[in-house]
């Protein structure tokens, strides 16, 4: 499975970016937001029409972790359940802490490209 992500600094650039990436033919199930804060990846994704990262995407053993977890360490398996490696889910987890918003791509095609 091949991924792909871009930051964003505001919530309104993201989702201009979903659609586009809609339109381009990219299936919604396969574009995640991720933020910090747990209400504001819902209602991006709930505006875009995109996917969050859920218990479906973590598996039961990573939710059930995910209870026990830090804020961070939490946020960094999501990461690596959609395919990061240790290193990127890390630095991902730091522009989460600057207050980007970060939309991940899997099952990505020659149409996945961010404008």
């Amino acid at each position: 499975m091949d991924l792909v992500h871009k930051e964003f600094q505001n919530d309104q650039d993201a989702i201009q970016a979903i659609e586009a990436l809609k339109t381009k033919g990219v299936d919604e199930d396969n574009i995640y937001v991720i933020t910090h804060d747990s209400d504001r990846t819902s209602r991006v994704a709930d505006e875009a029409d995109a996917s969050t990262v859920d218990m479906s995407d973590q598996g039961l053993s990573t939710t059930v972790k995910n209870v026990f977890r830090s804020k961070g360490d939490e946020l960094r398996a999501k990461f690596k359940e959609l395919g990061f490696s240790q290193d990127e889910a890390e630095n991902l987890e730091e522009k989460l802490d600057e207050g980007k918003v970060v939309v991940a791509v899997t099952d990505t095609n020659d149409n996945t490209i961010f404008q």
